[in-house]
């Protein structure tokens, strides 16, 4: 595979990661965002909840683990509340300059956690998707299902060390095994709904292993966005 990827072509290319907590789907973002940008691609790399000044307030109020009592519909409403600002303001204006946008969780996330998580059902998850984002889907969502106990254990590592110097973000990580399971199973389920779109790599594999695998399917799936644009 050649080092220097395609070009996204003039209508942009939406790539996103999901995965539970802990499962390395940040670290995996940044690796292939430095890489694009290092082959002169031109990149936005966003996250949700947050990436706008309205998002990461909303952000605060849904990953503190001092927010108590909140419904799981406001919570739904959060979400995509965050989510219609991210691309009204950052996603849609950057896929019609061309640009790659890598964001970190979309509705799959939503679907997880709100519909598995919370027992929502994935039904109105879906039929807010559709009013809040236009129907906006990625090209590529790339899900990391590490193993399941060590991801969540890494997770929770991970928040305990970082409570002393940054915000505590850990309110998810908190929750019981019982959440933590009905997300992943969810996330199973969606991976299965949707084999076009939704490409799986499994295991606690190395971080650089996993990396070329994405460099892989990324450079397929902008090679055949550049045949057609």
């Amino acid at each position: 595979m050649s080092s220097v990827l395609p070009r996204a072509g003039s209508r942009g290319f939406f790539l996103t990661f999901e995965g539970p907590d802990g499962s390395g789907k940040s670290t995996q973002l940044r690796k292939l965002a430095a890489h694009l940008e290092a082959t002169g691609h031109s990149v936005v790399v966003t996250r949700q909840p947050g990436g706008t000044h309205v998002g990461d307030r909303i952000r605060a109020i849904l990953l503190d683990s001092q927010t108590e009592k909140l419904a799981s519909m406001t919570e739904l409403g959060l979400m995509f509340s965050d989510r219609a600002q991210a691309i009204a303001e950052v996603i849609r204006p950057a896929l019609d300059q061309g640009r790659i946008v890598l964001c970190d969780r979309y509705t799959d996330s939503t679907e997880a956690y709100q519909g598995g998580g919370r027992q929502l059902g994935s039904d109105v998850v879906l039929r807010m998707h559709g009013m809040m984002c236009g129907g906006l889907q990625p090209d590529l969502t790339i899900l990391l299902l590490a193993d399941f106990d060590r991801s969540l254990a890494r997770a929770r590592r991970r928040n305990d060390r970082t409570a002393a110097f940054a915000p505590n973000e850990g309110r998810f990580e908190s929750e019981n095994r019982d959440f933590h399971r009905r997300v992943y199973l969810k996330y199973r389920e969606i991976a299965a709904r949707e084999p076009g779109r939704v490409f799986v790599i499994e295991g606690d594999q190395p971080i650089d292993a996993i990396h070329q695998q994405i460099l892989a399917l990324v450079d397929q799936k902008l090679r055949a966005l550049a045949a057609v644009s």
